[in-house]
Order: C-alpha cells, then sequence, then structure tokens
C-alpha cells in the first residue's frame, strides 16, 4: 500500500490520500504550496512520523516553487522552511527533512532557486522510496520476533498509511506474514482520534490479515485472558536513552504488558531516535484541538463548557521494552549505549 502518497508531476502538486475520512470514504488532498503542506500536517490529513517526513521533503520543494519570481526568495523561503518544520512540534522526522534539504541546500552552492528545487524534488523521491525500504527491513528484523499463532495487539496506526509504505509497527506483523507465520491482530481503537479503529483495521482488513478492533480501556482483561501474545507499537520520536514517545495510551499499554509477561517492542526507522533528547520526558507534547475530545464528527458528546485533556502522546520509559525494532536490527537494553554505538557507526 504505497499510494496513498503521491507526487503529481501534471499538477506539481503533493497528492495525499485524507486520512480524515477513512474507512468510509477515500478522498484526496493536493498540496501545491506551504500553508496547504502545513494545513494536511495540523489537520491530520497526513499523520504517522514517518509520512510526516516525506510529506515534509516534498513540501520543502512546493516551497521553493511557491517563492520562485520573488527577488528575495532566498529569506522568503527559510520562512516557508520553519513553518514546515513547526508545524508539528513532536515527530523528530518532520524536524529531520526539512533540516536534511537544508544541508542539500548549503551544500550545493550559489545556484539558482530553479536549480535548487530540481535538487529537492529529486531528493524528495529519494527519502520517499528510501522509507518504503527501510519498513521492509524493519518488517523482516521484526518479524523474526514473532512467533507462529502470536496475536499481535498495536496502539494508534503505524502502518503503511502512517509511512510511506508497508508499515513500521504493522511492518512487523507483514513481516511475519511474508515468513509464511500465522498472526492476526488486535487493534487497539485509540481515542480520540481512531486510528486503530477507522486506519489499522483499514489497511489489515484490505490486505487480508486478520484484525479485530479493542477498545481502548479492554486492554488488561485481554492480556489477563491470554489473548495477547506481543505487543508491537510505532514512536513518533525515540530518545537518546531508548525512551519511546507514542501516541497517547501507549504508557499505559507497556505497564499492563510488564504486568502480564507480554514482550513490548517499539518499530521505527533510525531517524526517529534522536541522540539530541536525553530523555522521553524532554519530548515536547503536542496538545491539540480540544475538539478531538468533545465530538464526534459534528455531534457533542460532552457537557458545553467543560474542559479536556487532549495530550496527543506520552513517553514510554525504556525499561518497559523488550526491543526497539529499526531497519538496521533490533536494539537491545541498555538502550544509552545501543543507541550512541547505532550512531557512531555513522547510520544516517
Amino acid at each position: 500500500m504505497t499510494e496513498h502518497i503521491q507526487f503529481s508531476p501534471e499538477k506539481d502538486a503533493l497528492v495525499l490520500l485524507d486520512q480524515r475520512y477513512l474507512p468510509t470514504r477515500e478522498d484526496w488532498f493536493d498540496c501545491k504550496t506551504t500553508d496547504d503542506i502545513v494545513e494536511a500536517l495540523v489537520v491530520m490529513v497526513v499523520r504517522g512520523a514517518p509520512a510526516i517526513g516525506v510529506t515534509a521533503a516534498y513540501g520543502c520543494y512546493l516551497a521553493g516553487r511557491e517563492v520562485a519570481g520573488s527577488s528575495d526568495w532566498k529569506t522568503y523561503l527559510e520562512k516557508n522552511l520553519d513553518k514546515i518544520e513547526n508545524a508539528r512540534p513532536t515527530a523528530v522526522n518532520l524536524r529531520w527533512s526539512v533540516r536534511e534539504m537544508k544541508r542539500v541546500w548549503a551544500e550545493s552552492g550559489d545556484i539558482t532557486l530553479d536549480e535548487l528545487c530540481d535538487i529537492w524534488l529529486k531528493r524528495a523521491k529519494e527519502i520517499h522510496v528510501d522509507d518504503i525500504r527501510m519498513c521492509e527491513d524493519i518488517g523482516k528484523f521484526g518479524g523474526a520476533l514473532m512467533d507462529d499463532g502470536d496475536t499481535i495487539m498495536t496502539h494508534c496506526n503505524a502502518g503503511a498509511l502512517a509511512t510511506a509504505g508497508y508499515g513500521t509497527a504493522l511492518g512487523v506483523v507483514r513481516g511475519a506474514v511474508d515468513q509464511g507465520k500465522n498472526v492476526s491482530v488486535i487493534a487497539n481503537e485509540t481515542r480520540p482520534f481512531l486510528q486503530g479503529a477507522r486506519l489499522t483495521a483499514y489497511e489489515l482488513h484490505r490486505d487480508g490479515i486478520p484484525v479485530k478492533v479493542a477498545c481502548d480501556n479492554a486492554c488488561a482483561l485481554l492480556m489477563k485472558k491470554g489473548l495477547v501474545q506481543k505487543v508491537v507499537v510505532g514512536a513518533d520520536r525515540v530518545a537518546a536513552n531508548g525512551d519511546a514517545v507514542n501516541k497517547i495510551g501507549t504508557y499505559g499499554v507497556a505497564l499492563l504488558a510488564r504486568e502480564f509477561g507480554i514482550p513490548f517492542y517499539v518499530a521505527a526507522p533510525v531517524y526517529t531516535i534522536d541522540p539530541e533528547t536525553p530523555t522521553g520526558d524532554d519530548v515536547p507534547i503536542e496538545d491539540r484541538t480540544p475538539t478531538e475530545v468533545t465530538h464526534i464528527g459534528d455531534h457533542r458528546i460532552t457537557p458545553e463548557g467543560v474542559e479536556v485533556f487532549n495530550f496527543a502522546f506520552d513517553p514510554t520509559p525504556n525499561e518497559l521494552i523488550a526491543g526497539i525494532i529499526t531497519e538496521k536490527g533490533v536494539l537491545r537494553p541498555p538502550y544509552t549505549e545501543a543507541i550512541k554505538n547505532l550512531f557512531s557507526e555513522g547510520v544516517i
């Protein structure tokens, strides 16, 4: 499943499957400007750390095209890049992509805007293709950790829709299936945006992989009944000590997994690991619009005037994580040392 992020040369636009309307509608969202890219990121037309990174890469190209004709294009372009980089604070892939494009610009010397845009479009396409390859490699390493007959619980959507294709956590599921293993999935619904119920179930059902949706607050009972053998989730950022920041509720799932002796894995590409952030508690946690909690669609479900919490993510401490599955292999505790060694090898 890779068609949800497409660059259209005819439109000179990034065309995104609008994930807000899945699974009942398949609408498309065209991004032609910086503001289009920022809107797509903020309102979650596209979401999931790797997919955000790929989108941001194309966004830099579109930002360049937008300032064509300006005598001071470099100044305006810098402002556009900053807008994209700051669209969402938690997913480090967004920052990585913009900084990668800035690095390419800096190393290209004195070039024209048209030349820069050509270079950026080529690099964005490389990032796009590389993301799929990385997810497939994550699937191979992670699939080997799954046993035949496992039921795997996941939280949020870390599948093809959250990446350029194949997925991270669901890449592990697909990797197990590709290795001939009979596995099934429990998709936690993931309130309030329902990424598990809407998106994980959508893509697994479409691929013919057995999946059942569970209420978020059913985790303890399902684990106690022996219905869960592994937990695999994605991450929007992994800190230098191995703490993993993922969709709100992940921390609670990890605590329950420890209580019931169930291995809890995080699946993420290496560029989701942020060696500049010491711990998960140092990661900025996005506080999203209250309407995601107070409403389902246009229908209000809470009393008018009652405030809500809508933190989008929570950090899972490294001691709860059995392994961090990357395209370079599986990192094991102690994570600070494992991550330091990984980056000392110059993997990215």
